[in-house]
C-alpha cells in the first residue's frame, strides 16, 4: 500500500529568487526587466532543482501544498509603513523595537496607529521568535513577484495535468498589522482576524501524511517559521515524518546562523534532512 506522501512548498515566489535576466518579466510601465525584491542567493537553483524533482517523482506525491507570502503595499514589515523620528523614510533591512519607537527613533507614518503598533512590538519581543524587520516591499498581491517561480510552477502544473489532482494554495501574510512569516498563524495573530490564528485545519491535513516533504524559501526565515509551528502543533507529534529538502531551500543573506540552528534544532527534535537525489528514490518506491 503506498504511503501518503505531501510536498509542502513554501513560498517558492519570484520576489525570493535570484532569477537571472532570462527568467524576468518585461515591466512595460518602468520600460525595464521585473527585478525580484527580495532574492535569495540560491534560490533559483533551489526551485529548478525541486521542479526536476517533482518532474521525475510526481507519481509518487500524493499532495501537493504550495504556501504563498501574500501581501499589501502598505504593511508593517515595509518602508511604506514607517518613517524616523525626523519624518525621513527609513531603509529596508531596519530592525524596529518597541524601545526605538517609544524613544522616537521611528514611528508609524499614520499617527493613529502608534498605540497598536507599540502594543503589536511589546507582543511580538515577548515572543521572543523575531524583532521587527522592515522589508523591501515583496509579494504585493497582483505582482510578478508574488507569482511562484516559472519552473516549479510548470513542474506542478504537469503533475496536476497527470494525477488529475489540484495543487493546494495557502495564502498568508494579507493582514497589514502583523508579520506573517509562517504559513500555520502570525507572529502575533489578531484576534478579530481568523486568518492570522493558527489554521487548525491545515495542520491536521499535514499530520494525515505519513510523510511531509518540505522546501522553499527562505530557510531562516518563512521554512523556518512554518516547520517550527508544524513541530509545535502537529497532533501525532510523530516528527520523523518532517522532511527537509536541504538544497531545496536558502538562508537569506546574513541570516546564515540562524537557518543552520534550525535545521540542526529539528534534527534534534526527530525531523530528517536530505538532497533531492535522496529524496527521489522514496517517491519512485511510492509511485
Amino acid at each position: 500500500m503506498n504511503r501518503q506522501i505531501t510536498l509542502l512548498i513554501i513560498d517558492p515566489q519570484n520576489d525570493f529568487c535570484d532569477l537571472p535576466e532570462a527568467w524576468r518579466a518585461p515591466d512595460p510601465v518602468r520600460n525595464a526587466l521585473a527585478a525580484p525584491a527580495l532574492p535569495v542567493s540560491g534560490a533559483h537553483a533551489d526551485m529548478q532543482r525541486l521542479a526536476t524533482l517533482i518532474d521525475a517523482g510526481g507519481a509518487g506525491i500524493s499532495s501537493i501544498i504550495v504556501t504563498l507570502d501574500s501581501h499589501q503595499r502598505y504593511d508593517i514589515a515595509h518602508p511604506t509603513f514607517w518613517r524616523t523620528g525626523a519624518g525621513e523614510a527609513v531603509s529596508p533591512f531596519t530592525a524596529i523595537t518597541a524601545a526605538q519607537v517609544r524613544a522616537g527613533s521611528y514611528a508609524p507614518r499614520d499617527p493613529a496607529a502608534l498605540p497598536r503598533t507599540l502594543a503589536y512590538l511589546d507582543a511580538l519581543e515577548r515572543a521572543g521568535r523575531y524583532t521587527l524587520m522592515v522589508w523591501p516591499v515583496h509579494c504585493e498581491i497582483g505582482s510578478w513577484g508574488h507569482n511562484v517561480h516559472p519552473a516549479v510552477r510548470a513542474a506542478y502544473n504537469r503533475w496536476e495535468d497527470q494525477c488529475l489532482g489540484v495543487v493546494q494554495k495557502v495564502i498568508k501574510g494579507t493582514n497589514p498589522r502583523t508579520e506573517h512569516y509562517s504559513a500555520l498563524q502570525a507572529e502575533v495573530p489578531d484576534v478579530a482576524d481568523p486568518d492570522t490564528q493558527l489554521n487548525r485545519d491545515l495542520i491536521t491535513q499535514l499530520d494525515g501524511a505519513d510523510l511531509i516533504v518540505i522546501a522553499g524559501e527562505a530557510s531562516s526565515h518563512c521554512v523556518k517559521a512554518t516547520t517550527e509551528h508544524i513541530a509545535q502543533y502537529l497532533p501525532s507529534r510523530e516528527l520523523g515524518k518532517l522532511l527537509l529538502v536541504s538544497d531545496a531551500m536558502s538562508p537569506v543573506a546574513g541570516f546564515e546562523a540562524q537557518a543552520q540552528a534550525f535545521l540542526d534544532d529539528m534534527r534534534r527534535q526527530g525531523a530528517r534532512s536530505a538532497t533531492c537525489a535522496d529524496v527521489l528514490p522514496l517517491l519512485l518506491a511510492n509511485a
